[in-house]
């Protein structure tokens, strides 16, 4: 009897977090949020295998935890590319912008009204001088660190 009530908690947890991750990945415009859901829905059917391979007295849940876990590396490996990829062209991570790489024979799909329209302009990052001079400190800046 011990082992059934044991295989239930597990099985209620894993079921939980796989729909907590189905949840955020179907609710999330984000690519980070979404890759991060996945992972817990990755989480949530290893802890149902290990919970069935204790109930059962065997190592197979293991091994396949083991292929998830390799999975999970890869996708982590594969979703950072992406991200990194999707957030140099468009400088945004919302997946409703990325509608401009659909195929030509696809009609476009209108954004909900107040969406975002298009990528934000690229934030103007301060430039460091050339090698041997000295930088050029805003007066504000001295004024309340004068140390520079």
């Amino acid at each position: 009897m011990g082992n059934a009530v044991l295989l239930h908690h597990y099985l209620l947890t894993g079921a939980g977090l796989f729909a907590l991750g189905m949840i955020g990945f179907l609710s999330r415009r984000n690519l980070i949020l979404m890759f991060l859901a996945v992972e817990i829905m990755l989480q949530g059917v290893s802890l149902t295998l290990i919970g069935w391979g204790r109930y059962r007295g065997d190592v197979d849940g293991q091994v396949f935890v083991l292929f998830i876990i390799a999975v999970a590396a890869a996708e982590a490996a594969v979703a950072l590319a992406l991200v990194l990829t999707v957030f140099r062209s468009g400088r945004t991570l919302d997946v409703a912008w990325l509608a401009h790489m659909r195929e030509d024979t696809v009609p476009p799909q209108p954004l909900p009204a107040g969406e975002l329209e298009a990528a934000p302009a690229s934030p103007q990052w301060p430039r460091l001088p050339a090698v041997g001079q000295r930088p050029e400190i805003p007066a504000d800046m001295t004024e309340y660190r004068p140390q520079l």
